[in-house]
Parts: structure tokens; C-alpha cells; sequence
């Protein structure tokens, strides 16, 4: 496979999960802010933004409004779902010839939103859902259509990474929050209902930390996500090697995976911050191997926030 169509779908993949996660924190974040008369409104508005690496407003006083322009509406914010369904889009056009027809009109289709004005018209709810269907949209379209190729794996690959990264970023935030952090970032995860399967009904800081780290079987978790990338690296690699791991990116992956499933959650939980800006770091590093390994690098683009 070219370098050139494994980049561009390594970055759809991204692009596509990061579009949605970024709805589902804005969308209960906004909600929480609206009907609990006890969140400060600027407080949790540099939350948000500190999640997404925006650090730009020091000093500065923040509102509702001005956060949604930056996360959500504008273009030239390079963290706004906006200016990612349209780096989405460039990438898609650069594989066009390795995409379905009807994956390529819902990547399409989903971006002329964007410069008609439509996304930006729209109220913050239901913005914020069109984006998580249109996402989900575009996923179905790819699980039904892509032979599992090379290509598919590299899609499936940088959703992985960003799921583990975004996730990574809430888990951080909540334990540096008391209240009902935990209660809000599985539901920014859609994590809630499976939470209380899981656990019947009791809810509990650790019980939600552990879920969203360590659960196995949650799709969103980071131990789901980094394990799901670990395996397409592996089919990627598919000759592999007799002895170790040779793959930079695989041995990133796997390591940080194993300290987290194999390490006590005491001593885990007791150093949340710390040990999810090292995980954020460590896909970070992963993703520059795997640009180094696999790609030309003309797609790399920045991912503001916890940097190599």
C-alpha cells in the first residue's frame, strides 16, 4: 500500500473520533453548566479547554460562548470540530481512490456543512448530535464497505489512538474535580448505562476509573483502545518477528497497556493526573513512530495538548 493512502486513512480515523468525542464532551458539558446552579461557568469552560490543549485565554475571562467558538464552530481553531471534519475531508480526498462511493459522500456530505454556514447555524444540542451521527455514520459506512486490507487496519488504527488519547484527557480532568465528574465523563464517553450494567447500579469514583481505564469489553475504554491498536499493528506487520517486538510504535502501545492492566489501581488512582498526561504522551510517541515507520508525513498535523 502507498505511504500516501495508509496516512490518510490513518488521519480519517483520527479525525472522525476526535470530531465525535469532542461533541460528546461539549454536549454534556454545556448541559451540566445550563441546569447545575452550581457549576462555575468559567471554571469548567478552562476545563474544557485545557482537556483540548487550548491554552491561548490566560488572564482572560471566559464564557459558554467563546468556548464553542474555539471547540466547536471555528475553522481557524485547530481544536474546533469544525476545523477537524474538514482536515477529515482533505484526508479523504487524498485516498478518494481507495474509498467507497458511499463512505466518500457521507465524509463529503458531512464537511459541506461547514462552509454553507449549516453547522454553525445550528443550536449547541443539536450540533452536537448531528456530529456524533454523522460520525457514526461515516464508521458504519466504513465497517460495511473496506475490505479488512492494510488500509483498514490504518482507519481503524488512528481511531484506536484517539479514542485511548481522548479518554486519557477526561479521566485526567475528572480526578482533578470532585462532584459529579466521574458521572459526567462516562456519559461524555457513553459509558454511563454500561457503567451501571457493569457494576448494578452502584456508582463510585474508582468503580467509574477503573471502568474507563481497564474495562476489557467498553469500546471507549483506553485498555479496549490501546489493545485494538496493538492487534493492527500486529496485522499490519503481519510477517512479524521471532524474537521481541521490532515495531516502536507496537512496543509504546504494549508496554503502557500491560502497566495499566498488571499495576495495582490503587497506586494508579492515587497519581491519575500524572499517569494520564504519560499515557497521552505515550500516543503521541506512538504516533510518531508510526509516521516515521509507515508514512511520508505530509498529513502530520498537531495535536494540541500533551506533547513528545
Amino acid at each position: 500500500m502507498l505511504s500516501r493512502i495508509a496516512e490518510s486513512l490513518f488521519w480519517i480515523g483520527r479525525y472522525v473520533e476526535r470530531a465525535e468525542d469532542t461533541a460528546r464532551i461539549l454536549d454534556v458539558q454545556t448541559q451540566l453548566i445550563l441546569e447545575d446552579p452550581g457549576v462555575d461557568e468559567e471554571t469548567t469552560c478552562r476545563s474544557l479547554l485545557s482537556i483540548m490543549g487550548v491554552e491561548q485565554f490566560e488572564g482572560e475571562a471566559i464564557t459558554s460562548a467563546e468556548m464553542l467558538k474555539v471547540l466547536a464552530y471555528d475553522i481557524e481553531s485547530p481544536a474546533s470540530i469544525a476545523a477537524t471534519l474538514a482536515a477529515a475531508r482533505e484526508s479523504a480526498r487524498r485516498a478518494r481512490e481507495t474509498l467507497s462511493t458511499s463512505m466518500w459522500e457521507a465524509m463529503n456530505t458531512t464537511w459541506r456543512a461547514i462552509p454553507s454556514g449549516h453547522f454553525r447555524s445550528m443550536r449547541p444540542p443539536v450540533a452536537f448530535r448531528w456530529v456524533r451521527d454523522r460520525a457514526a455514520q461515516i464508521n458504519g459506512i466504513a465497517e460495511a464497505t473496506m475490505t479488512r486490507d492494510e488500509g483498514y487496519q490504518f482507519l481503524v488504527l488512528g481511531r484506536s489512538i484517539e479514542r485511548a488519547d481522548m479518554t486519557s484527557r477526561l479521566v485526567a480532568t475528572a480526578a482533578l474535580t470532585s462532584g459529579s465528574a466521574w458521572g459526567t465523563s462516562l456519559r461524555a464517553c457513553g459509558a454511563y448505562e454500561a457503567f451501571l450494567r457493569t457494576y448494578r447500579g452502584l456508582e463510585t469514583e474508582r468503580g467509574a476509573a477503573e471502568f474507563l481505564l481497564l474495562d476489557r469489553l467498553f469500546p471507549r475504554s483506553v485498555v479496549f483502545g490501546l489493545t485494538e491498536a496493538e492487534r493492527c499493528l500486529e496485522r499490519v506487520e503481519s510477517g512479524g518477528t521471532r524474537a521481541g517486538v521490532q515495531n516502536e510504535a507496537q512496543r509504546l502501545l504494549g508496554r503502557t497497556r500491560a502497566e495499566l492492566e498488571y499495576r495495582s489501581l490503587s497506586d494508579f488512582v492515587a497519581e491519575l493526573p500524572s499517569e494520564m498526561e504519560r499515557l497521552q504522551r505515550t500516543c503521541a510517541l506512538a504516533t510518531d513512530a508510526i509516521t516515521r515507520r509507515y508514512f511520508a508525513g505530509a498529513e502530520a498535523t498537531e495535536w494540541h495538548g500533551v506533547r513528545a
